[in-house]
């Protein structure tokens, strides 16, 4: 049973950055792996980031790497994510997902807790 809101999504220039934050209201926060995941409009959600629950190992999807940076602070149950030099095909609706389990994982199947959303717009 974990609440998650995301946030810090706007419009943004190509070359911009952005950091999306991830709010978790839950009292077993910390035990619990989460993901970054987005989707553009007539796509599938896909996955983009994923941290453990301690934040011992990180994975990202290929299109991302050397530009995205997961973190998470358990002592404020946020998860974050740092998005350097966007592109425009980086513009999606983007979700906090996290899951019942210290183990990060890039299928969002394996996910249980989900965010609303944020949008992310990058223009040329």
């Amino acid at each position: 049973q974990v609440q998650l809101v995301e946030s810090g999504g706007g419009l943004v220039q190509a070359g911009g950055s952005l950091r999306l934050s991830c709010a978790a209201s839950g009292r077993t926060f910390s035990r619990n792996a989460m993901g970054w995941f987005r989707q553009a409009p007539g796509k599938e959600r896909e996955f983009v980031a994923a941290i453990s629950w301690s934040g011992s190992s990180t994975s990202y999807t290929d299109s991302v790497k050397g530009r995205f940076t997961i973190s998470r602070d358990n002592a404020k149950n946020t998860g974050y994510l740092q998005m350097n030099s966007l592109k425009p095909e980086d513009t999606a609706i983007y979700y906090c997902a996290a899951r019942s389990g210290r183990n990060a994982y890039t299928d969002k199947e394996k996910y249980d807790y989900w965010g609303q959303g944020t949008q992310v717009t990058v223009s040329s």
